[in-house]
């Protein structure tokens, strides 16, 4: 795929081809504990002058409680228009599993996940009992790897049961150190035979979603996103300009953040952008 991006200082340089983005959040916005003041800053001047800011995160938790995390890392409401999640996605689908009678579920995640499906007609069980099981996320994110969960899955495809995966992310950033996700222990279970219902980047039906949410396919759509399976792949699938952000979920394997490494990077990936740059900045 012939698309390597090119090197910007900032988001200034192209921001007047678009009138709306869809940004990452996590790794772009903030590291899991604070917000990266210019990347607040260029999606307000973004705001201000171009158009609407559409944030799209695979976070296994509905939008309204993103909102409450975001303000706690110091996000300023005026940073964005409105919140995307693969948490209200799959909260959706539990809505309508559990429509007429009592679900009985599995959940995999830490106990922040639960408003995602808190106040609905489900009774948490285990494997032996589960209809289905919702994963979020790892239990125990800063000492445990999808790796602690083998005996877990293997019950789970002894019973026959289908995941759903609140947060297709592999790996993201949490104050500097990268931390496993729920798409990690959904793609072991693939591994097993397992059956998986992703919600999130980057497949389509989020991304048509978060099209409407910026005004629909008439307005000229920017994508900006450090991860190349979900922001960039995701971008590539809906056909949308994308701007990388380098500094991010694969500076390791990027390296020195140079025209010629994220050519590499991408050709490695089959995957195209725009343009890069280091940090979220105006």
């Amino acid at each position: 795929m012939n698309g390597s991006p090119v090197l910007v200082s900032g988001l200034a340089e192209i921001a007047g081809d678009y009138d709306a983005i869809i940004c990452d959040v996590w790794g772009v916005v903030h590291d899991g504990v604070r917000a990266y003041g210019p990347a607040v800053e260029a999606l307000a001047k973004f705001r201000k002058n171009h158009g609407s800011v559409v944030l799209l995160t695979n976070a296994p938790r509905p939008p309204s409680e993103i909102a409450i995390s975001l303000k706690g890392y110091g996000v300023p409401e005026g940073t964005y228009d409105i919140i995307v999640s693969s948490g209200g996605a799959a909260r959706e689908e539990l809505v309508r599993r559990a429509h007429g009678a009592r679900l009985k579920m599995m959940h995999i995640g830490p106990e922040r996940d639960t408003p995602v499906f808190n106040d609905l007609d489900i009774e948490l069980v285990g494997a032996d009992k589960a209809e289905v099981v919702l994963c979020t996320g790892l239990f125990d994110d800063d000492h445990e790897t999808p790796d602690d969960y083998a005996a877990t899955l293997a019950e789970m495809k002894r019973h026959d049961l289908t995941m759903i995966c609140a947060n297709p992310d592999l790996l993201a950033p949490r104050a500097g150190v990268l931390v496993h996700c729920a798409g990690g222990i959904a793609r072991a279970y693939e591994k097993i035979g397992g059956e998986v219902i992703y919600y999130g980047k980057p497949k389509p039906a989020i991304y048509e979603e978060t099209i409407m949410a910026a005004g629909g396919r008439n307005r000229h759509i920017l994508v900006i996103g450090d991860a190349l399976e979900t922001d960039m792949a995701g971008a590539n699938v809906m056909g949308l300009d994308a701007l990388f952000v380098a500094n991010g979920l694969h500076k390791d394997e990027l390296g020195a953040v140079t025209n010629e490494n994220l050519a590499a990077l991408f050709a490695k990936h089959n995957l195209k952008a725009r343009a890069a740059v280091d940090i979220l900045k105006w």
